[in-house]
Formats: C-alpha cells, sequence, structure tokens
C-alpha cells in the first residue's frame, strides 16, 4: 500500500492557495497544515480544506509530522524559512527564485547538501506541457543546429509583487527555460533595465545572453503592457519552434530551403524560406500540478529533483547580473577571470560563513 504524505503550505496568498489546493486534490498526499501570519487567509483555507492553521511556521514543525513542505513566502523571506525547513529534517519546495540573493540561495543549497534533506525549486515553467514537448524535440534535433532562443514575459503590473523587480520575480523563469534547453551557460551578457512606473525596482528588461554553444538568447521582459504575454521561439536551420505558456500550444514554422529526410544533416542547409506549419498535438496539464506531482515523487523516492537547488541558484545569479548589466551599461561577461565563480557554486561557500552574512 503506497504511503500518505503529510504536506504542509506555508504562506497563503494566492500562489500558496494553489498549492494548497493541488495537495489536497492528490490521492497519495494529505495536506494535514496551512500556516502563514494572516488569520484572516489561514481562515479561508481551514474552511476549504478542513486542515489546521497556524500563524508561525515554526509552531507547525513542532507540532505537526511532516513529509514536505511548500514555501510559498514573499521572496525575502525564502531563505530564512527553507532554512528552518530544512534544519527540520523537511523536505523543500521553494518557489523561485530561489532566494533574494545569491548568496543566500548558496547557503540553502549548501545546508540541503549538509543535511541531506532535498530541496527544490518551483520553476514552474519547466512543467509547462509545450515546454516540455518542445524540448523532446530540441533533444532528437528536429531543428538542426539552433540559433537563437527568444522570450516575450510581457503584461500588466501584478499588485502583489512588492519586494522585488521584474527581473528577479520574471526574468529567471527565461533564465532557467533557456538553460534548460540550451543545455548550456551563458558567458556574455547585455542588459537594459527602466524603472517607469515601479516605485522601489526595475520594471522592464531588454537583453542578450550568448551562451556557451554559441546559441543567442533574448529576453523581453516588463510590467508595461496592458495585455499579457507569455511566449518563446527557437530559431535553428530547419525552422523556427513557437511555445505559447498560456495556451500551451506548440507550433513549427518549417524552413523549407532545408533538406528532409533522416539524412538532412548531412547536406547543407542552402538557405531560408516559408514552409508547412505544423501544429504539436499537446496534452495539456496545469503546471503546478505536474510540478508538484514530480517534487512528491522525488520525495517519495528519495530521487533527486527535476529542478535543483543548483539550478535555481544558476537563473537568481544570472538575473542579479542582468540587473548590473543593466545599472552599469555595460556588456558583462561572465568566467571565473572577473572575481566571482561562475557558474556559482555553493561547494565554494561554508554554510555558516553564508547564513551569517544573510542574517546580517
Amino acid at each position: 500500500m503506497t504511503k500518505i504524505l503529510r504536506a504542509a503550505v506555508i504562506g497563503a496568498g494566492s500562489m500558496g492557495a494553489n498549492h494548497a489546493r493541488v495537495y489536497a486534490e492528490m490521492e497519495d498526499v494529505e495536506l494535514v497544515a496551512v500556516a502563514d501570519p494572516s488569520q484572516s487567509a489561514l481562515n479561508k483555507l481551514a474552511q476549504r480544506h478542513r486542515i489546521r492553521t497556524y500563524t508561525d511556521y515554526r509552531d507547525m514543525f513542532e507540532r505537526e509530522q511532516l513529509d514536505m513542505v511548500s514555501v510559498v513566502v514573499p521572496t525575502e523571506l525564502h531563505y530564512e524559512v527553507a532554512r528552518d525547513a530544512l534544519l527540520a529534517g523537511i523536505p523543500v519546495l521553494v518557489e523561485k527564485p530561489i532566494a533574494a540573493t545569491v548568496e543566500e540561495g548558496a547557503a540553502l543549497v549548501a545546508l540541503s547538501q549538509e543535511q541531506q534533506v532535498l530541496l527544490m525549486v518551483g520553476h514552474i515553467e519547466r512543467f509547462n506541457p509545450a515546454i516540455v514537448a518542445l524540448k523532446g524535440q530540441l533533444d532528437m534535433g528536429s531543428l538542426g543546429k539552433v540559433y537563437q532562443i527568444s522570450s516575450r514575459r510581457i503584461g500588466p503590473f501584478p499588485a502583489r509583487i512588492k519586494d522585488v523587480g521584474v527581473v528577479i520575480d520574471l526574468a529567471t523563469h527565461d533564465l532557467d527555460i533557456m538553460h534548460y534547453l540550451t543545455d548550456s551557460h551563458a558567458t556574455r551578457m547585455h542588459a537594459e533595465i527602466g524603472q517607469r512606473l515601479h516605485t522601489a525596482h526595475e520594471d522592464l528588461l531588454s537583453a542578450v545572453l550568448r551562451y556557451e554553444n554559441d546559441i543567442i538568447g533574448v529576453l523581453d521582459i516588463n510590467w508595461l503592457t496592458p495585455t499579457k504575454v507569455r511566449e518563446l521561439s527557437v530559431i535553428g536551420e530547419r525552422g523556427m519552434f513557437v511555445a505559447n505558456y498560456l495556451t500551451q500550444d506548440l507550433i513549427l514554422y518549417e524552413n523549407d530551403s532545408a533538406p528532409h529526410g533522416d539524412d538532412w544533416h548531412q547536406l547543407a542547409v542552402m538557405g531560408v524560406s516559408e514552409g508547412r506549419m505544423i501544429r504539436y498535438k499537446i496534452n495539456k496539464r496545469e503546471p503546478l500540478r505536474e510540478e508538484l506531482e514530480a517534487y512528491v515523487k522525488a520525495v517519495r523516492t528519495h530521487g533527486a529533483p527535476p529542478v535543483s537547488g543548483e539550478d535555481g541558484l544558476l537563473a537568481l545569479a544570472l538575473a542579479q547580473k542582468l540587473v548590473e548589466a543593466g545599472t552599469v551599461g555595460e556588456a558583462q561577461l561572465l568566467d571565473d577571470r572577473h572575481g566571482f565563480a561562475w557558474p556559482p557554486s555553493p561547494l565554494h561557500l561554508s554554510v555558516k560563513s553564508v547564513a551569517v552574512a544573510a542574517d546580517a
């Protein structure tokens, strides 16, 4: 008989409520508690799911026997809450970004390794069925050599986001997806950022990145657009894939000038011309459910999480470098000749020293 895993959620906002809903609907998981400082938010979830509630998550850790916890709190609290859960020996899924700073993120990764407790980062777009299908096509070589990946993530300003800017909040999605699709690290970047309406942080990003395998990444991200767009395109020798995150559609626009057949890669691509448009059949599912099911599987099997702490740390480090590049207005080279390890590794940092710095 399959063991029922006991899950809890820390954070009763809109995203925390969604985590609670999905856990409550799972057959092999029992949602036992939710913690949040807001009693009114807790009351709504308690009434809906008939669960215990706590205004202090540390009381929940002491009184409940938990197999897993989702940390869905403001970014500035990710480090403290996830750290306490790891120290309590509870596997953690922390929403992206992994933490507010690279130092805090590295400390969480190192602590997870030291305590041998699972840490997963909630980069939900990894679980979008359109992106999963796109990754499969790219791995099969459907585009041949990939030239460029472009991402548009634009829309109105979300009132719930107050502690970070658009780069940390939104660009981390696309930086993680670009790393996932290219299986490569960025070596250079240039960024322009703007602060037009947000009172404390940037709300506009235009950026270009070059990866080790010569793929160019382009980011168009803002909180200034009246309509919501979530779209990614990949251009290669054999055409262009376009994935729509919102509709979960995946379309291939073929390059008719590219050779066809199984041995096409042995022939030269003579040019670019318009060919067929192929719409792929996608089994559409809720990405959050896919994500939490993968988390549950990792906890149950003691396996590696599909989105590791290191993955989350890399996305956050790139986002912070984009902010720096946009602030100074100069291209940034990303390697260890410029005073920092790249890609960032928690193994270069001690848990104690980083934790002290993060608490200061």
